[in-house]
């Protein structure tokens, strides 16, 4: 969905409108778009519960941000739904940052295909990025992009099943899906 919006060209310009808006969007491609609103109990619990484990895992170098933080990409603005960035990376009023470490999106039946595709292609050409993390909702099932010692990513790989873990290994963080889906059907 295309949002009308007064001549609004450059990320700048985008993060100043929609600072403080009612309703969710995402700027790219030089277009204002709408995101998903009202999300699942299942996707809430889900991004909550990883921004927390994550927290608690990773030391006072890193910030963990849930949704509302931004994250540039060469195509413009995108709102994961979990942001990890250095501590010092972007001050407290920022808007969005632009050295992403690690970024989480949970998968939702609309959001498939972008998930998949053209934010995988944004996300994982970040210069800064370890991690890109896709999690389903509806069962413990995880795709992960992780950058190689050669600074490509290959293709992501698909863990499955409460009994098993994710290695974050550009954060130094192993996380158990167990603990990630604990709770969640």
């Amino acid at each position: 969905m295309n949002i009308q919006a007064p001549a609004i060209h450059t990320v700048e310009e985008f993060l100043r409108w929609n600072e403080g808006r009612e309703g969710r969007y995402e700027f790219v491609r030089g277009r204002i778009t709408g995101m998903m609103t009202g999300g699942t109990k299942r996707h809430a619990r889900l991004m909550l519960r990883l921004a927390a484990k994550l927290e608690l895992a990773l030391s006072d170098g890193f910030c963990v941000t849930p949704a509302d933080f931004a994250v540039r990409t060469p195509l413009g603005i995108r709102y994961p739904d979990v942001l990890v960035e250095p501590a010092q990376a972007s001050t407290g009023d920022s808007l969005a940052t632009e050295q992403a470490v690690l970024v989480a999106e949970i998968l939702s039946p609309s959001s498939l295909a972008t998930d998949f595709g053209e934010k995988a292609e944004e996300y994982t050409s970040l210069a800064s990025l370890q991690h890109y993390l896709v999690l389903a909702q509806d069962e413990p099932r995880v795709w992960l992009w992780s950058r190689g010692e050669d600074g490509a990513f290959g293709k992501p790989e698909m863990t499955a099943g409460r009994e098993e873990t994710i290695d974050l290994k550009g954060l130094g963080v192993t996380l158990a899906l167990a603990e990630v889906y604990r709770g969640i059907a």
